[in-house]
């Protein structure tokens, strides 16, 4: 039997489908054999150039038809692929790209200056391939991608093969210190990802890899399925669904702005006839309200059945705001992260909305005390999620990092990210938060999350974070960061009297900070900036 491994599953696709769309960027479309062909050329290259088994490939791109060929290319080649957060300066690009051990960057040539002041410090990097694009020239030292990938080739394989532990690296924690490489085995990753099961569709996990083209085959009657990944391909969240997108033989789309723009996208929900969006939260939900509220009956987007959400807090008010205008429209929140995938999950559809932070447990999660003892359901203790099954491996050469994180409860070995949770009677899960995050005031842990959405049920709230700022009696105080919609000034006693009307006292805050929330194209918060924004601002104001 073929090893699970998604170069073999995207060509068992290509072969039973080469003349369905595979990725759609603006108006260029690559179909399925067009995407395998290209690969094949590029995985060549790059074996050619020197590479070797599992050696380390950075996409350090851009959304675009490229990101995925380099993945497929390396998958192909039995190298490992690796994300780069595009945001990296030069000091944090050289500590990724080393801690990775990259021996080939991809990159778009927007990126070539800063590619260019790290590339001496990289000794191991063999190749530079650059993505061309208007006005950003590809530099003297780089390889032209288009050239080496518009000449295509047939089925490429390295002597030294793919296998199901073949790895591929998701860099993650970033704005809690330096990017942490979870290691995943390519068949635990396509296994904890369902094994191909599509619940939407009623599908149920792939038996083989070839199977994967016969189902694409099957489907090939019937107008193509479009998932557009709105968050970055560099997270977890547009990387891991896409990939399963692939795998039952969907397109993807990426759109072509740089910028995030919800009338464009919608725009192009019609244009294409897409079947799902992949997005990270309010970062992505919020504006996307906020334009369907401005535009009322602008869209139909009849072929939209889905909006699939990880990563950051979902809040049920904006869900059901969107279930307004999308009614035919099923919102799933999925809990888990780059280390840690179906912990949880909660589903919106047919007018009700999920409450916020309210999941239903995946079949392999639980909830656990710090010294490792399993939470009753309904007692009201909090705890850890965990999820065992198909874990990472760990975290690429961090051993003490792995040992905090992947953990061995009841005999067994556990993925825990540090969510932590409290489990309801009927068995759902109540998130808390993360706690690296938590705020200690006076002896009292408050978790930032169920804050800030109290907060955000306030009108006015555009969106808010919850840091702790210095206090001599308490150790700290809450402090409320608002970013405010046009109208009526926001005052900090209107804020806390609502927020006291929804949770305990000690939890209210008791600053008030009114600045622009500026999250990571992840969705998620950048904490660390946000405390030292409260308290430059607290402390001009005093």
């Amino acid at each position: 039997m073929e090893a699970w491994n998604y170069a073999n599953l995207w060509e068992a696709v290509a072969a039973a489908t080469p003349d369905r769309p595979a990725l759609i960027h603006g108006a260029r479309t690559l179909d399925w054999a067009d995407f395998d062909r290209r690969a094949n050329a590029l995985a060549a290259h790059l074996v050619a150039k020197g590479l070797t088994r599992q050696s380390k490939v950075a996409a350090f791109l851009y959304n675009g038809p490229e990101y995925l060929e380099t993945y497929f290319a390396a998958f192909k080649a039995g190298l490992v692929p690796f994300n780069t957060n595009y945001r990296y300066g030069g000091d944090e690009l050289t500590y990724l790209f080393d801690n990775a051990d990259a021996e080939a960057v991809v990159f778009h040539s927007a990126f070539a200056e800063t590619a260019d002041k790290v590339r001496g410090r990289l000794p191991k990097a063999k190749t530079w391939i650059c993505v061309e694009e208007p006005g950003f020239p590809i530099p003297a030292w780089a390889e032209p991608y288009e050239a080496i990938t518009a000449v295509g080739a047939d089925r490429f394989e390295a002597p030294w093969g793919r296998t199901g532990d073949d790895l591929l690296f998701m860099y993650t924690g970033g704005t809690t210190g330096m990017p942490k490489g979870v290691m995943w085995r390519q068949e635990d990753l396509f296994k904890a990802l369902g094994g191909g099961a599509n619940l939407l569709l009623g599908l149920p996990p792939l038996e083989t890899p070839a199977e994967a083209g016969v189902r694409a085959k099957a489907g090939a009657g019937e107008p193509p399925q479009i998932t557009i990944p709105v968050a970055p391909l560099m997270h977890a969240t547009g990387q891991f669904i896409a990939f399963g997108s692939l795998v039952s033989g969907a397109a993807v789309a990426t759109l072509p702005s740089r910028r995030f723009d919800p009338a464009a996208l919608f725009d192009e929900v019609e244009r294409l006839g897409a079947s799902g969006l992949i997005i990270v939260g309010p970062a992505f939900a919020s504006p996307m309200l906020e334009t369907l509220d401005a535009n009322p009956g602008r869209w139909a987007m009849p072929t939209l059945r889905r909006i699939v959400s990880s990563g950051a807090m979902w809040g049920a008010e904006n869900k059901q705001g969107l279930m307004k205008h999308l009614p035919g429209v099923m919102l799933i929140d999925a809990l888990g992260s780059s280390e840690a995938l179906g912990l949880a999950s909660s589903a919106s559809g047919g007018g009700a909305a999920a409450g916020t932070a309210k999941f239903m447990a995946g079949p392999n999660a639980a909830v656990f005390t710090e010294d490792g003892r399993r939470v009753e359901a309904g007692s009201g203790e909090r705890g850890l999620v965990a999820v065992g099954g198909f874990t990472p491996v760990g975290y690429y050469k961090d051993e003490e990092k792995s040992a905090k994180t992947f953990r061995t409860f009841e005999g067994r070995r556990w993925s825990v990210p540090g969510d932590w949770a409290t489990l309801e009677a009927d068995g759902s899960i109540t998130l808390l938060g993360r706690g690296s995050q938590v705020i200690n005031t006076g002896g009292e842990k408050v978790f930032p999350e169920e804050v800030e959405e109290a907060l955000k049920r306030f009108p006015g709230v555009r969106d808010a974070a919850v840091v702790g700022v210095p206090d001599r009696r308490f150790g700290e105080r809450i402090c409320a960061v608002v970013e405010a919609l046009p109208g009526p000034e926001l005052t900090l006693a209107d804020l806390a009297a609502h927020v006291r009307s929804l949770l305990a006292d000690y939890k209210v805050p008791r600053e008030l900070v009114l600045a622009p929330v500026n999250r990571a194209p992840n969705g998620k918060l950048d904490y660390k900036a946000l405390k030292a924004l409260a308290i430059e601002r607290l402390g001009q104001a005093a």
